[in-house]
């Protein structure tokens, strides 16, 4: 095998991802050892690879100062409308290399570590997974995949939105997976152990949030009293643009105790059991809970949710009155013209709260009426849905709300009052549309339903995919649509092609920049220029030619992790996500097994050579999902020992996916997986990285995969099984595994080489729930598309024989790609929900800014 250019190397080929001067290499270079001097008190002789990279991202953080102070003035000068996007999870990854990118400094930093002996990549490696999401973990919830929030903070940036991400600052992130004699085994994430020389901690803007206590009603309005206090102390990070000087702000809150939290028992002799009490406070930011769905009724979890809302609307609000349009005011700021300047969008119903928290804080402390503060919040608040699945909405228990927000609940028993009138006038004696659409849900235990609130308390509700919003407004939300129809939209996801193709895929996006310009990573939709060289031959070959060099690559890192000989010549069939029944990583492998069965049969025959790859982590409650990964696993061991199968087939498990795994994964790609059962899959966002970066798509027509088949045409991916109506025909006729199982001899021989302890022989009956759930309780209804999904499989591999071929079906696959832009996303977000223009201008760099400009010309400093 040759040795694959590093990614180093290809960087000083390319120009798409900007050519800092040399006259700049100097200075990094003197600024490098500036910090590894007077910020890490390090010399050479003493400095370990991290203190190379704390020094390196301190150096390239300088560059983004002034620019983030300068785009705070220039907010504060032109008082722009402000968009907030509230989110319980921010799955960032890393950040020095996208900074690089994002500021053209890439080529500089890589000549200056290489003049200083050092490895970039290396110093790249160092640094921590900022894993503060679930990246779609879930057991019942159907979100996007790794960093759809981060995109979205990414092109709001880019595009010169004035926008905020508000979030909380995990301690410890999502957990670290380990596979352990082929189980799941978490460790904790300690993503801040070695500190983070990307935020900046603001003591200056914390914000006290109240739990507990009660309601207290008197002449002077209603108060919230005998309440217990934390702090949230704001850290913030700054989220660069495209090369438009714009830097703007990610803030995220971390729980603090108050100096005087518990210590009235001093005078008693427990002042040492006060100060650990105040752990009690400060375990509010501690973890990130993995998205398991067993969190209702978890104080701890409803404490996050509204300890982020709390802290952020007071900042919101504070922001407000701070600036031009609210400090015009003489005597009171006018609080009812927030919706002008303010956009609140809610990512799923995890910072719903918001909805309640601002009304009281518009009708308890700002005292405006109820009507008018219900108004604002309105025309204030949006929500996005990432839930196709009415089990896995969000509920909370009304007793757990009563202890701990007393206040809220009171005015979500008014909001849902208010609300059932409505809906009352104009369906008179519809007592079950009432129930249906109630906030309140009664029967049992009564419980709050966080999506109905959202729904009932924004202005615009969206989902992620075309196919997604239309299952939201016919089926889950029905009720709802019919009586606001005008509130409801559709928002495809999409990525950043700045991280997902110019990052971690500089050789194809160079290639891409020779044929059509570099112009397309800012509009992606330009690569539909790619289809005047479907033909032509010497693009096909540069194509086919970089997905190999990323394959070897990968290759060589596969074989150092997991300890495998991989063939790079086989075909990377690869599926990550979250394990979870939904996205069939079942059906995977009962494809694996009938494929290794084959090649047992007909050893002689000539196969196509895969390397099926499964990734992703299981939420640690989920019994099905940590059993399929043991599967899986299991699998693996029986496949790669096997000298009659030899490198014809492989299978690995990558053992924790998160950010920086997929960048590696994701351009070596041949075949994307996406297999979820239709009318499952919200959107996915894995699809779109996978067919941006030449991979070809082996799906159903579920999510995001209905709209690449338009774009790249249906004739260019693999789509297979049933559609959301033959579901829902299914379901009416009734499914039956046995059915399949009884009547496909391959299928039969997988299942029952699974229940038999064919791969797990020393423990035959390992498996037995999973066989269990597929025949007697599969809701995904795997068998149902097994035939269809194997006869889709053998003409993938019948094609990918044909090299020139298959790579002309990889270009359209590329060319149709535009749409999915996290660019296109944000703007029609921008346009058509929160009321703003994007803009591809560039603001003033510090060091553009005219001859003897003083910051005083700007009168008051502008606030954080």
């Amino acid at each position: 095998m040759s040795k694959p250019l590093t990614d180093q190397e290809k960087r000083k080929q390319i120009s798409v991802r900007g050519l800092a001067g040399v006259e700049n290499v100097a200075d990094l270079k003197t600024n490098f050892n500036r910090h590894l001097h007077f910020t890490l008190v390090k010399d050479r002789n003493v400095a370990t690879k991290r203190d190379y990279y704390f020094a390196l991202a301190h150096t390239v953080r300088d560059h983004l100062v002034g620019r983030w102070i300068r785009t705070q003035q220039h907010y504060y000068e032109t008082d722009p409308k402000r968009v907030y996007y509230l989110s319980l999870e921010f799955y960032m990854g890393r950040t020095l290399q996208n900074t690089m990118v994002n500021l053209a400094l890439e080529n500089a930093c890589d000549e200056a570590t290489y003049q200083l002996g050092l490895d970039m990549e290396e110093l790249q490696d160092m640094e921590e997974d900022a894993g503060l999401g679930n990246g779609g973990l879930g057991r019942l919830c159907v979100r996007v995949l790794i960093g759809m929030e981060a995109c979205f903070l990414d092109s709001m940036a880019s595009l010169g939105l004035a926008a905020y991400g508000y979030g909380i600052r995990y301690e410890f992130g999502i957990f670290n997976q380990k596979v352990v004699n082929g189980w799941q085994v978490e460790e904790a994430d300690d993503w801040l152990r070695y500190g983070n020389p990307w935020e900046k901690a603001r003591p200056e803007y914390m914000r006290p949030v109240h739990f507990y206590g009660r309601v207290e009603r008197g002449p002077d309005g209603v108060k919230w009293v005998d309440t217990q206090m934390v702090l949230a102390m704001p850290y913030d990070t700054p989220v660069p643009g495209y090369r438009n000087n714009i830097v703007n702000t990610m803030r995220l809150w971390s729980a603090k105790a108050p100096c005087e939290f518990n210590l009235k028992d001093f005078n008693v002799g427990g002042y040492i059991q006060a100060v650990l009490d105040r752990n009690l406070a400060e375990n509010i930011s501690r973890v990130l809970y993995p998205n398991d769905n067993f969190f209702e009724g978890k104080e701890l979890r409803l404490k996050q949710e509204y300890f982020v809302v709390a802290a952020t609307l007071q900042d919101i609000i504070r922001r407000f009155k701070a600036s031009k349009f609210g400090s015009t005011e003489i005597v009171r700021v006018d609080l009812t013209k927030l919706p002008d300047k303010v956009a609140i969008q809610l990512n799923d119903t995890h910072p719903a709260l918001a909805i309640p928290e601002l009304m009281r804080l518009l009708v308890d402390e700002e005292k405006l009426s109820w009507d008018k503060a219900w108004d604002i919040t309105v025309r204030t608040c949006a929500y996005t849905n990432h839930t196709v699945l009415p089990e896995a909405l969000e509920r909370w228990p009304v007793d757990l709300f009563h202890n701990l927000l007393p206040r809220h609940l009171d005015i979500i028993y008014e909001i849902n009052q208010r609300h059932l009138e409505r809906i009352s006038s104009v369906f008179p004696g519809d007592q079950d549309r009432l129930r249906r659409m109630s906030l309140i849900e009664e029967g049992g235990q009564k419980r709050i339903n966080m999506a109905h609130l959202c729904i009932v308390g924004s202005h615009a509700v969206n989902g992620v995919a075309r196919i997604h919003s239309d299952i939201i407004k016919n089926t889950v939300f029905k009720d709802f649509f019919e009586v606001d129809p005008q509130k409801f939209q559709n928002k495809t996801n999409g990525i950043t092609p700045r991280r997902w193709l110019a990052m971690c895929n500089p050789g194809l996006a160079e290639v891409i920049a020779e044929r059509i310009g570099e112009d397309y990573i800012r509009d992606l939709g330009q690569l539909k220029k790619l289809l005047n060289f479907v033909n032509d031959d010497a693009f096909i070959r540069d194509v086919a030619k970089i997905k190999q060099e990323n394959k070897m690559k990968f290759a060589v890192y596969l074989e150092e992790q997991y300890k495998v000989k991989i063939n790079p010549n086989s075909m990377f069939d690869i599926q990550v996500k979250r394990i979870h029944e939904y996205k069939r990583q079942l059906l995977n492998c009962l494809h694996i097994i009938t494929f290794y069965n084959r090649i047992k049969k007909e050893p002689n025959k000539s196969w196509t050579p895969r390397t099926i790859m499964i990734g992703g982590k299981a939420a640690p409650g989920y019994h099905m999902a940590k059993m399929i990964i043991r599967l899986i696993t299991a699998i693996g061991d029986v496949v790669n020992h096997d000298p009659v199968v030899g490198d014809r087939l492989k299978v690995i498990f990558l053992e924790n996916y998160r950010v920086t795994l997929a960048e590696k994964a994701v351009p070596a790609a041949d075949l994307s997986e996406q297999i979820s059962t239709a009318g499952t899959e919200a959107s996915g966002t894995g699809n779109m990285k996978f067919m941006l970066n030449g991979a070809l798509t082996i799906g159903t027509m579920d999510g995001a995969n209905v709209e690449m088949a338009e774009e790249a045409r249906e004739e260019n991916l693999f789509i297979f099984g049933m559609r959301v109506e033959d579901v829902e025909a299914l379901d009416k006729k009734g499914y039956d595994a046995a059915e399949y199982y009884n009547q496909i001899p391959e299928l039969k021989q997988a299942i029952d080489q699974i229940s038999g302890g064919f791969f797990s022989p020393c423990q035959p009956d390992l498996f037995k729930d999973v066989v269990n759930m597929l025949m007697h309780h599969d809701r995904f209804k795997v068998f149902a598309d097994y035939e269809d999904y194997i006869k889709c499989q053998d003409r993938v591999s019948t094609l990918y024989k044909n090299t020139k071929e298959w790579t002309k079906m990889v270009i359209h696959n590329i060319a149709g790609s535009g749409k999915f832009s996290s660019d296109r996303t944000i703007s029609q977000y921008a346009r058509e929900i929160w009321g703003v223009e994007p803009s591809l201008e560039k603001i003033a760099a510090p060091d553009e800014l005219p001859v003897g400009y003083d910051d005083s010309e700007l009168g008051p400093k502008p606030t954080l």
